[in-house]
């Protein structure tokens, strides 16, 4: 019989990370998801923690948690994250700074508490969520694409440092997506981007979760350090 995925997902209440839990669950695998709020998905392979990921003290006490009840993990994917739409010289340091602690700090602190349970998998994955932002150099998106920067970088880093555990690194570049982080983007400014790439529609969670599987594939284990994004960039 298979083994179970056993598959962390960051930012699980709401959007991508909603959807990818309940992609996962339908798999059969056993899901932990982790958000600041409660949720409303009840299943009995899915385990909910409310954390902030800026949170050192909480994330230790979740990768506990998860260490003497299951005993490994299989994934961690780093989804959750924040966005602030806005020129540059009128971008808040205090809204930079808490970008870039959610999504890159966050990132960082959770796939290093992740290290020791996924050692124990037979086919370990970290999986980080960038952005087109990042390679089209968007006006409007300093802090959100340097965080996503930051991310891809340590996404590279990490995948030489941690080859040698079996441990696989890579990250998704979605283009957008209907989700709340782009509900406050105008829609001429999402199509302007929409046409800057070579597959000039919105992606969708599915098309994320093609690419999240791929990377999850046994048969990936050769793949590390690598960033796809969806689209295309024409």
């Amino acid at each position: 019989m298979t083994q179970k995925r056993q598959i962390l997902i960051t930012g699980t209440t709401k959007g991508l990370g909603d959807k990818l839990a309940r992609h996962f669950l339908d798999e059969g695998d056993i899901v932990f998801g982790c958000a600041r709020s409660p949720t409303d998905l009840t299943h009995d392979n899915y385990h909910h923690f409310c954390l902030d990921v800026t949170d050192a003290k909480g994330i230790k006490e979740v990768f506990f948690r998860i260490r003497q009840d299951f005993g490994r993990l299989d994934a961690l994917i780093n989804n959750v994250g924040i966005a602030s739409m806005n020129a540059f010289a009128l971008t808040p340091l205090e809204t930079a700074r808490k970008i870039m602690e959610v999504n890159y700090f966050g990132t960082f602190s959770c796939s290093q508490r992740a290290i020791g349970l996924l050692r124990k998998s037979k086919a370990p994955r970290i999986i980080n969520l960038s952005t087109v932002a990042v390679p089209l150099n968007l006006e409007g998106e300093a802090a959100y694409a340097a965080s996503k920067s930051a991310v891809e970088t340590l996404t590279r880093i990490m995948a030489k440092e941690l080859g040698g555990f079996g441990i696989t690194c890579n990250a998704v570049g979605p283009s957008p997506i209907a989700t709340d982080l782009i509900k406050g983007v105008g829609e001429e400014k999402i199509q302007k981007l929409i046409q800057a790439q070579a597959i000039k529609r919105m992606a969708t969670p599915q098309d994320v979760i093609n690419v999240v599987e791929f990377f999850l594939r046994p048969e990936s284990g050769m793949i590390t350090g690598q960033t796809i994004y969806l689209g295309g960039i024409s």
